[in-house]
């Protein structure tokens, strides 16, 4: 965990507090989410790990205002999501947050430059230049503006996909799995674009990996397992990463091997 001198003096970009998300009623009822609390900090590049149905999507999809929670909090910035109308929140998702998508999302018969402008077009909203250059100059295609998404590499796309998340200015970027459909050199192309639009141009990012070398691109990795966040890490490396998910894992293994021994005892008592 952070130290607390570390912590006192960033802003909160958004904020989930006690969040429980539940599918299904009684005997079938799974907790995606169990009590999460997080805070995810102002210009930084946060990543989410976990094992297969840590909830890493779940929480995600409620930061982004994408879902509702069951019961708890979600703040983006000082605005909690659950007090706003539907229409305030098509306007916040629409002008605060930014998401990138491992399928890119692309309209195949837009130019890469029309699909970087589609948010703004929709909004009705006229890119700032000075903001739209530097977008542009940083994902590094501006020779591939002219393009439509079958006239580029799937790296090229995903970062066209980035700078779409990024055009409109966002107070956060979400991105889940952005790499998940690329080789290990297209995906570092899209990893370092996204380290640098955190680092160079201030933006808050939160990505949703199972990837611990995309991880180490990151400034902060949160690990959930059973729908909570049971540990965390600042300045990453592959290795580091891969030697905590393991732990993880053994943890959750040996919980259920525990849990299996208890219902088995329970059993034979009553036989």
């Amino acid at each position: 965990m952070p130290d607390a001198a570390s912590t006192t003096t960033r802003t909160v970009a958004a904020r989930a507090v006690d969040l429980h998300k539940t599918y299904g009623k009684q005997e079938a009822e799974v907790r995606a989410l169990d009590g999460v609390s997080i805070d995810v900090y102002d210009g930084e590049f946060t990543a989410v790990m976990g094992p297969s149905g840590s909830g890493k999507s779940t929480l995600m999809h409620l930061l982004a205002a994408l879902d509702t929670a069951t019961s708890g909090s979600v703040y983006i910035g000082d605005t909690e999501l659950s007090r706003l109308s539907d229409k305030q929140l098509t306007k916040l998702r629409r002008d605060d947050v930014g998401f990138v998508f491992q399928a890119f999302n692309l309209v195949p018969t837009l130019t890469a430059n029309e699909n970087i402008l589609l948010p703004l077009s929709i909004a009705g909203r006229k890119p700032d230049k000075a903001w739209y250059d530097e977008v542009i100059d940083t994902v590094g295609l501006r020779d591939r503006l002219g393009h439509r998404p079958n006239e580029m590499s799937g790296g090229q796309q995903q970062r066209v996909a980035c700078a779409r998340a990024l055009i409109g200015r966002p107070t956060i970027v979400f991105a889940d799995e952005p790499t998940g459909n690329l080789d290990s050199t297209s995906g570092a192309e899209v990893l370092k674009f996204l380290q640098h639009s955190v680092r160079a141009l201030g933006q808050t990012i939160v990505m949703v990996t199972h990837d611990p070398v995309a991880a180490s691109y990151t400034d902060r990795v949160v690990f959930l397992a059973d729908g909570r966040v049971v540990d965390e890490m600042r300045d990453p490396s592959p290795e580091k990463v891969l030697e905590r998910m393991g732990a993880i894992q053994t943890r959750a293994m040996d919980a259920a091997a525990e849990a299996d021994d208890v219902t088995a005892g329970f059993e034979g008592g009553g036989a």
